[in-house]
């Protein structure tokens, strides 16, 4: 047998500085999207359309999601990644500068509800073809280390949007904040674009199989992701109006509590390399939904200091997470495959957060926020129940 020189393996590798592109380029659309969503919310909250309001703006958002996940997936396995990026991320600059001109002269919620549905469908865009770059570019390396590294990467960039969030939002025009993220698009965007993937790592999908063998345990795994994302996106529903009418604080108090949430979430995306060698992928999984869910909980019965401490684990647990279902994803889906299936399990959680959104938006302001935590805490740990089931129920068929 003909082993291949080192040249060869050379050339099959991305290098150093290609890696730091990518890495430049995820950090940079990190900040620009979740500064993005923190000025969107805030305004909302600000403007006196409170959790009703920020919950329909999201709500469009994640319709516009859901139709276009599976389509950015079929794109991101049919296309060069690399070149889908580089265009949704100009494409993103481009909402988002029209966003802040917008909110000029147009009412705030029928703007962001208009730039919301746009905004998302090229967002779909950019983190598909992102995320299933992640393989190709950490190829050579341990696939956990690789994906935590992209993950805490991308932390650094919303930490950052939400360190500057304070500042930004506290300008009396919205152009500013939105012109400051929209920049951020650019930038990713820029990077990407002069880069040069080897050719046996662009995954253009011109190779791609017309269909996808689907792992026994990627149902289970769709449905931890759906409870993650939905987890993450109530936070983002209910923060702005949760500082803003329950804890009456003010634009650098939103700042801090995100703040504390991204530093949480820092520390979540390089935990898994300590313990990924200490249970199996699926009661891991159990045992970060069930702290996320007891967390929630906790947030009715707490004074303010220790709000802030549980933003901080629920970021740590969330990301701690993300990374955990990723690095199982990629086990589990075929290279050519990653597009259409993180296209449908992305679907499938936008549909459950819209599920939590419309019960946020019927309840609007007649409950506080902390108590929506409470019950959707509640909610987690019968999803987490049905999941101990489920799969158990499963060992024993196939045994």
């Amino acid at each position: 047998m003909v082993q291949p020189s080192r040249d060869d393996m050379s050339r099959r590798q991305p290098s150093g500085w290609l890696r730091a592109a990518f890495l430049s380029s995820a950090l940079s659309g990190a900040a620009g999207r979740n500064g993005y969503y923190l000025a969107a919310a805030w305004i909302l909250a600000a403007r006196g359309f409170g959790s009703a309001g920020v919950a329909a703006f999201l709500v469009i958002a994640s319709v516009a999601e859901v139709v276009s996940s599976p389509v950015a997936g079929m794109m991101a396995d049919r296309f060069e990644r690399r070149r889908l990026n580089a265009a949704a991320e100009l494409a993103r600059s481009v909402v988002v500068f029209a966003t802040g001109w917008a909110m000029l002269q147009l009412d705030a919620l029928f703007t962001l509800c208009v730039s919301a549905a746009l905004f998302s469908v090229c967002d779909r865009v950019a983190l598909t073809a992102n995320q299933s770059m992640i393989p190709a570019t950490g190829r050579g390396r341990d696939p956990v280390t690789w994906n935590s590294t992209v993950v805490l990467t991308m932390q650094f960039g919303n930490l950052l949007a939400a360190l500057s969030a304070g500042f930004l939002l506290g300008w009396h025009s919205p152009v500013g904040p939105f012109a400051v993220f929209g920049a951020c698009f650019l930038l990713s965007g820029g990077l990407l674009l002069p880069l040069r993937l080897p050719p046996a790592l662009r995954d253009d999908g011109s190779v791609g199989t017309t269909e996808c063998p689907i792992h026994p345990g990627f149902p289970h795994l769709i449905a931890v992701y759906a409870l993650f994302y939905a987890s993450a996106l109530l936070i983002s529903v209910l923060a702005s109006n949760y500082v803003f009418t329950e804890r009456k604080g003010s634009a650098a108090d939103f700042g801090r509590l995100e703040a504390a949430w991204s530093a949480g979430s820092l520390l979540g995306a390089t935990a898994l390399i300590a313990i990924q060698a200490l249970m199996r992928a699926e009661a891991r999984h159990v045992l970060i939904l069930g702290l996320a869910a007891l967390m929630f909980m906790s947030l009715p019965f707490l004074a303010a200091t220790w709000t802030t401490v549980v933003f901080s684990s629920l970021g740590f647990l969330y990301n701690l997470g993300r990374v955990s279902v990723e690095v199982t994803f990629q086990s589990r889906v075929a290279a050519d495959c990653l597009g259409r299936a993180k296209g449908l399990m992305h679907a499938v959680a936008v549909l459950l957060s819209l599920i939590v959104f419309g019960v946020v938006a019927a309840v609007g302001d007649r409950a506080f926020p902390s108590t929506i935590f409470l019950s959707f805490g509640g909610v987690l740990l019968v999803a987490i129940f049905a999941l101990v089931v489920l799969g158990r129920s499963q060992q024993k068929g196939t045994s």
